[in-house]
């Protein structure tokens, strides 16, 4: 039995694994979702406070207080700053990274850092006209490039607030990971930063790379993939 922990993106929460938790599970697996502070069914912990660091001890302290080993530890999208912090922190719990259509920072880096002038512009505006300076409103879920009308009423339903905290707070990332990493690319997705880190990861040993159909919100879109893939890193880990 492999310990997986999934951890969702931006305006997300834990419900979004919903589908690919249950059949890991099904397999004998112990999979947890936590959600992130300010997120999901805690938005009512919403506020300014709520970045990207507090999002890594969220996680951490899975880890910890679940006394939790050897995990697979995943990230989606924003997900991705919040695993590889967590990996800089306690890398003696952890087996494997995999980032899901997910950004892979560098310590000292931003969401903002990370992503292209003209989208941060236009989020900019929406922070400041709608967020009241320091929350982001959902995006519209045309966005996410989801293929069903299902997934993205789904999806629509329950997408939240965050606060813009965890796009402008630098990661720390105490020690790089060196371990097993994985990235899975949404095929559907059109995003010049997650391309870039894809073609990276195909022309670095280090990692193992996938392109799956499907948009952005793989384990809506995709998820009985995502779980394939993620069932094999399971079974590697036994």
């Amino acid at each position: 039995m492999a310990t997986l922990v999934l951890v969702h993106g931006m305006w997300h929460g834990g419900w979004c694994w919903r589908t690919v938790a249950r059949a890991l599970r099904a397999a004998g697996h112990e999979v947890y979702t936590p959600t992130l502070t300010g997120l999901g069914e805690r938005s009512h912990l919403l506020s300014p406070m709520a970045g990207v660091n507090l999002h890594v001890e969220d996680v951490v302290n899975v880890l910890r207080f679940e006394d939790l080993n050897d995990a697979i530890l995943v990230g989606h999208s924003y997900g991705g700053m919040v695993i590889t912090g967590v990996a800089g922190r306690v890398p003696e719990r952890l087996a494997t990274l995999v980032y899901i259509d997910a950004y892979v920072p560098r310590d000292g880096e931003s969401m903002l850092s990370l992503r292209e002038p003209d989208a941060n512009r236009q989020l900019l505006a929406q922070v400041r006209d709608a967020g009241a300076g320091w929350r982001m409103p959902p995006p519209p879920v045309e966005n996410f490039h989801l293929q069903t009308d299902d997934g993205r009423s789904w999806v629509q339903q329950h997408l939240c607030e965050a606060a813009f905290a965890a796009y402008t707070e630098p990661l720390r990332v105490a020690r790089e990971w060196t371990g097993p990493r994985v990235y899975i690319r949404a095929q559907d997705h059109p995003w010049a930063p997650f391309d870039a880190v894809y073609q990276q990861a195909i022309a670095d040993p280090r990692w193992q790379a996938h392109l799956v159909a499907g948009g952005h919100d793989l384990m809506v879109d995709a998820p009985e993939e995502v779980a394939r893939i993620l069932l094999s890193l399971a079974q590697a880990a036994e």
